[in-house]
């Protein structure tokens, strides 16, 4: 039953994707400052709404098995960690890419970008860090301390461009003063698909790796009782 509802999971996060796709690059117009290449922008923004998402969820999870030792909360935190990495490098590629085509550089170190840039290497240090540790309750209690005193460069991330005169454009899903939109109701409505499609995919590898995480705990466990005979 498990394995249908994440197959049926996957598939419709395959055709939300591609449905997401024909929408983005043949249906919504181009931006009437920055053209063709503002599409990027319905990549680039989901990718951090899922990596940010994503890391506060291992947050959580690291402070719950802190308080409860429960291993399943531990496999929670580094599966979602793990997916949540490719999503932070996606998010950082497609904004490397945007600014050298608007802002004619590949890298600014505005307090946004480089933000986003710390906290990925810190996570990428989390897995590194926890993957150094054999005994699995210190493995767990350890990486759940790293993971809740990473999270607060995420929400510097997130609020950068609110705390610090920077070169990246302010929040797109929002309302002006006044109820006037940031962004064309097209536009935006095809950004949040494609943010509702990434991350029913991003779930799906969670589920995936929580597995993975459950068979190994077993098979540790397994091998240290053949240790001991």
């Amino acid at each position: 039953m498990r394995e249908k509802l994440l197959y049926a999971l996957g598939a419709v996060a395959g055709v939300l994707l591609v449905r997401n796709m024909h929408e983005i690059f043949l249906v919504v117009p181009d931006e009437a400052a920055q053209g063709y290449i503002y599409r990027i922008l319905f990549v680039h923004a989901p990718a951090a709404f899922v990596f940010m998402i994503f890391a506060f969820v291992s947050m959580v999870a690291s402070v719950t098995f802190l308080i409860r030792r429960n291993f399943n909360w531990d496999s929670l935190a580094v599966s979602i960690t793990e997916v949540a990495l490719p999503f932070g490098a996606i998010n950082l590629v497609t904004g490397m890419i945007w600014a050298r085509i608007i802002w004619g550089v590949w890298w600014v170190w505005d307090a946004r970008l480089t933000f986003m840039l710390i906290s990925w290497l810190m996570y990428a240090g989390y897995l590194i860090f926890r993957r150094a540790i054999d005994e699995p309750t210190q493995r767990g209690r350890v990486s759940a301390v790293l993971s809740i005193l990473t999270f607060p460069a995420v929400v510097v991330t997130w609020k950068a461009i609110e705390w610090w005169r920077t070169q990246h454009p302010g929040p797109v899903i929002s309302f002006r003063s006044g109820g006037e939109r940031r962004m064309d109701p097209g536009m935006e409505s095809a950004l949040l698909w494609n943010f509702i499609a990434l991350l029913l995919f991003a779930a799906v590898l969670v589920a995936i790796r929580m597995r993975q995480e459950s068979i190994r705990r077993e098979l540790d466990g397994l091998r240290r009782e053949a240790h001991a005979i």
